[in-house]
């Protein structure tokens, strides 16, 4: 077993975990904690609701042990369940408040997103569309893809059924006799063509963030699957946007991949390799512990490295660089839909600030091997790229937190639909997709 493994009897039982209670006068039906229980850090951000968005009002942040996650996922509810009370505890002493809804991300590389298209055709060309047709039509398309969803995990899972519930949805693209709308409700004619976007996660995955929310006393608005969570942050809710891009996101157990085309999510994929596999390699290269060698990882590019143990690292280092690059050019290679990929690369996630990681995205050759038009534009995106979102605290300062400011930009989206002025067409067909 490894040395930082800590033994149950060193937890605390799941039912002595208990949320504070709110600050007297806090409207606490104004806030959301955006929950980012990653592989490395869980990051809790406390948002104040506005008419814009949202106001970043309390942050917390807590380091998760190395058996608490295993590629994205929750392997030990118990000690996460501790690691959410900090960083909680620390963002409600902050905010001055105790906030009970909370949007919580899921990663790894079962969590299946897919843009899904499907041609309907009406008996009556001449007949108007209205939200009733269009509630039929994309539940149609989300049956579709939910039976594509399990037939891709059952092929990885050597033939075995999983139970798969949607998490994400939002449409991407709508034409009417091959003519794109925005909103089809009031045109007519004979052949609908959808494409939606979709996010399915095994249910196994799906319970054990439930039963953290239970636990920490939570109530949970969503469940985001984080590479839809970081496109939502930059893309905001504007209808007409027409941004293009691919966003990477390298957490500590894996790396989710989001494409972005003329502002509709056109897919997502993840795989197993990220912070931790460079650790991983570093301390099997010099043969040290992992605690000493995420040390000798996070002082790379830095003074505090000896000479003679550099090439050792850069070895390790290279290595697991080039698998990786690979698991980028896979992932890329299965959204053949586009005719071409968009060459703008976007990172987030603490794992991509290993310096060596973006010169090889931005320097190497490796994009010839893709659909690109041209090489790649390779930047990490700031904090201050997130529509609608603010920082009152000062502490959200770099790409390490645009997931879990993502998914804050999700809790934003599913409660605006229920505030404020009277919904508009395009906000009913979006009602259609919340779950």
């Amino acid at each position: 077993m490894l040395n930082s493994m800590r033994s149950l009897k060193d937890k605390l039982p799941l039912d002595k975990i208990t949320r504070s209670e709110g600050k007297k006068g806090a409207p606490l039906d104004n806030y959301i904690v955006a929950l980012d229980i990653g592989t490395e850090y869980v990051k809790a951000l406390i948002g104040r609701v506005t008419p814009e968005g949202a106001e970043i009002v309390g942050i917390g942040r807590a380091h998760q042990e190395l058996s608490d996650m295993q590629a994205g996922a929750v392997a030990d509810i118990a000690g996460v369940v501790q690691n959410c009370d900090k960083a909680l505890s620390t963002a409600e002493q902050q905010a001055g408040v105790s906030v009970r809804t909370t949007v919580v991300g899921i990663a790894g590389e079962l969590v299946k997103g897919t843009t899904t298209a499907v041609i309907f055709r009406r008996k009556e060309a001449n007949k108007e569309l209205d939200v009733v047709e269009m509630e039929r039509i994309i539940a149609m398309v989300q049956e579709r893809a939910e039976k594509k969803a399990r037939q891709e995990l059952a092929w990885e899972l050597g033939g075995k059924d999983v139970e798969v519930r949607l998490v994400n949805s939002a449409l991407v693209r709508i034409e009417i006799d091959g003519y794109p709308v925005t909103n089809p409700v009031g045109f007519k004619g004979r052949e609908v063509r959808v494409e939606l976007y979709t996010a399915f996660a095994p249910m196994i995955h799906i319970g054990a963030l439930e039963r953290v929310a239970k636990e920490l006393d939570l109530d949970l608005l969503a469940v985001a699957a984080e590479p839809f969570a970081v496109a939502r942050s930059v893309i905001g809710d504007d209808a007409s946007a027409t941004m293009s891009a691919i966003l990477v996101d390298v957490g500590g157990g894996t790396t989710d991949i989001a494409i972005v085309n003329e502002g509709g999510v056109e897919g997502t994929k993840m795989f197993g390799i990220g912070g931790r596999a460079f650790t991983k390699a570093i301390a099997r290269e010099l043969d040290i512990e992992f605690s000493d060698a995420e040390a000798q990882k996070l002082s790379l590019g830095t003074s505090r490295v000896a000479a003679e143990m550099l090439p050792a690292i850069q070895n390790a280092t290279s290595k697991t660089i080039s698998v990786w690059l690979n698991g980028i050019e896979l992932a890329l290679s299965e959204f053949s839909r586009l005719d071409h990929l968009p060459n703008r690369i976007l990172l987030c996630g603490g794992g991509s600030s290993l310096q060596m990681l973006v010169d090889q995205l931005s320097q190497s050759d490796w994009y010839r091997h893709s659909a690109f038009t041209k090489k790649p534009i390779v930047q990490h995106i700031h904090p201050d790229e997130v529509v609608g979102i603010t920082d009152s605290t000062g502490g959200v300062s770099d790409h390490t937190y645009i997931t879990a400011l993502g998914l804050m930009r999700v809790g934003i989206d599913t409660l605006g639909s229920s505030a404020g002025d009277a919904p508009s067409i395009r906000d009913r067909l979006n009602n259609i997709l919340k779950v």
